[in-house]
């Protein structure tokens, strides 16, 4: 991941404005710590911190055209690049940047050219000769982006918060799908799949084509010219990308650069349920796995940093942002600059712990869209912020776009979570996997509990960080939250203390605007407390507050302390639910 910053249409265009430019673009370093490039074109500037993954050495940005008419700047990875450069034999290409395609697409069909990139990325694109611009972010909003406005007139760009949150009146997270046209004058989507009306899909489940489609997606993401490996918590999803990305690592263009030993990272507290199933997974599959071990202190004392990177007071994703932050550290420290991870599957086939509680298939599959929808705010924020912290990129196999098609067409009824016919959640991957002439996983990881990454590092780490709040806020200023915090009023002493730390990072209305509010149990949307009557009483994110689901459930009204010890093998769970 890159850090991009882009104003267009300023007054001021002296040395001075130059200066500021670089000085805002540095807060994005840590993204892009390889290099600094910016362009500059009379009142519009494009500024890039580079990470260098794709042709290290001469891929700098800006990226231009073949008369430098044409200059992008572009957080992010076009896997089809190459594809795209075949249909593109008559443009000359300075770079062997993935990147650099999207200037000549531009020449070729104007704005209309962005549903062609098969990847993540946020990107401005500045065509001197009329002036004009465009900006646009991937499909599901994997790579952030933020777009301002200043008094001046000027529009930001930029790819965290950070960077231009002091110079602009306003400004929102850029929209997932979209582009910004200052020809056209303002946003419009250009992703448009058929899932996005949230209509019921019909199609007939084929475990080939669910699994077929997920390898394709693993295999396009081994893109890469420096070190890489797998972040491996044992769970389902990460244990899945592990096992495809092994299985093809040998053929791979990466394979001839560092070698089919593939590198799997995991992070819990000591004796938690990640560390002992990412081992066991890391043995079967015989992949060279590090292991890091952190305290609950160790969390707490990295919470600023965490909540200044990652730009957000929710809770669920700053607990889970935490430990993913300090391994992105040691990863980092080990000469790694690409991981590839497991987000996205719970949304796109319903795996979160509530989801056995869908009424019909109807509900469970509007879930799934709303969930999809707002992935961008939540758990591609987490993945990408909490590495790029460390110049680390994250890349996430289960929101390709083709995948997310083929598992959003298939008909919800085969989704839904029957204990009757022995379908647990995420039961129509795991069923696409279960291979036995070659099995991919053991069959009781492939058939293990959902554990949210902040729960399955260690339960007393949520457990901790409670009691640390209660330590800082007192039952008053809860009481008087709603004065303090008019807007997402926050209704735990986790959330105040949260809240009291953004506001210090970040303390416009438009900066807490862009955090999403609303009640939440187990990592649902508002709209999925009403399936289950008493989990309007017990509402935290945990996957634990699934009462009656998750075999390491908070008693009903109070978050029980339970030992990291308890996760049964899936057989066992499976008899209580």
């Amino acid at each position: 991941m890159c850090g991009i910053l882009a104003v267009l249409g300023c007054i001021d265009n002296s040395q001075a404005k130059r200066s500021r430019i670089i000085e805002l673009s540095r807060r994005l370093r840590h993204r892009g710590p390889d290099w600094s490039g910016l362009h500059c074109y009379e009142n519009c500037y494009l500024a890039h911190e580079r990470l260098a993954i794709i042709d290290p050495t001469s891929g700098d940005q800006p990226l231009y055209n073949e008369d430098k008419t044409v200059a992008v700047t572009v957080n992010g990875e076009i896997y089809n690049h190459k594809i795209l450069r075949e249909q593109l034999k008559s443009h000359q290409f300075r770079t062997g940047s993935d990147c650099e395609v999207i200037a000549h697409l531009y020449e070729e069909h104007g704005e209309e050219f962005i549903d062609m990139l098969d990847g993540m990325f946020a990107f401005v694109l500045l065509d001197t000769r009329d002036k004009s611009f465009i900006a646009a972010r991937d499909a599901i909003g994997i790579t952030p982006l933020y777009i301002g406005w200043g008094v001046d007139g000027s529009v930001w760009f930029a790819s965290e918060m950070k960077a231009l949150s002091d110079e602009c009146e306003q400004f929102m997270c850029f929209p997932p799908g979209h582009i910004y046209s200052s020809k056209q004058g303002g946003l419009r989507r250009w992703y448009n799949p058929p899932w996005y009306t949230e209509q019921v899909p019909s199609t007939p489940y084929d475990p080939l084509v669910l699994r077929n489609a997920f390898e394709k997606a693993v295999i396009k993401r081994l893109m890469t010219d420096v070190p890489f490996g797998v972040l491996l918590s044992g769970g389902l999803d990460s244990s899945l990308v592990a096992a495809v990305a092994l299985r093809h690592l040998e053929k791979s263009e990466a394979a001839r650069q560092w070698g089919s030993q593939l590198h799997t990272f995991c992070i819990g507290l000591e004796g938690s349920p990640d560390l002992k199933a990412g081992r066991e997974v890391a043995e079967y599959l015989g992949t060279r796995h590090q292991e890091f071990q952190f305290t609950v202190q160790d969390g707490i004392d990295a919470i600023e940093d965490v909540i200044y990177h990652i730009e957000t007071y929710d809770v669920t994703t700053i607990r889970a942002s935490t430990p993913m932050f300090l391994m992105s550290r040691k990863i980092k420290s080990l000469g790694v600059k690409m991981v590839l991870s497991g987000e996205g599957s719970d949304e796109i086939l319903g795996g979160y712990l509530y989801f056995h509680k869908a009424p019909n298939k109807k509900e469970f599959h509007e879930e799934t869209c709303r969930k999809i929808k707002a992935l961008h705010q939540f758990d591609c924020l987490r993945a990408n912020k909490s590495t790029s912290a460390w110049g680390v990129e994250a890349r996430v196999p289960f929101l390709d776009k083709e995948f997310i098609n083929v598992a959003m067409s298939i008909d919800p009824e085969w989704k839904m979570v029957k204990p009757e016919m022995g379908r647990i959640e995420k039961w129509v991957l795991r069923n696409a996997f279960d291979d036995e002439e070659k099995p991919y996983l053991p069959k009781h990881i492939l058939y293990r509990q959902k554990e949210q990454f902040s729960d399955g590092v260690g339960y007393s780490w949520i457990d901790g960080l409670k009691d640390h709040a209660n330590t800082h806020v007192t039952d008053t200023m809860l009481s008087n939250a709603n004065f303090v915090f008019p807007d997402n009023t926050p209704m735990t002493k986790e959330a105040y203390y949260y809240r009291t730390i953004f506001e210090k990072f970040f303390p416009k209305s438009a900066a807490r605007a862009t955090v999403p509010g609303g009640p939440s149990i187990a990592c649902s949307t508002a709209k999925a407390i009403e399936w289950d009557a008493t989990w309007s009483k017990n509402l935290d994110p945990s996957g634990r507050a699934a009462l009656g689901v998750h075999v390491a459930a908070y008693e009903e009204g109070k978050a029980a302390n339970v030992g990291s010890d308890s996760v049964e093998s899936l057989p066992q769970k499976l008899d209580g639910l």
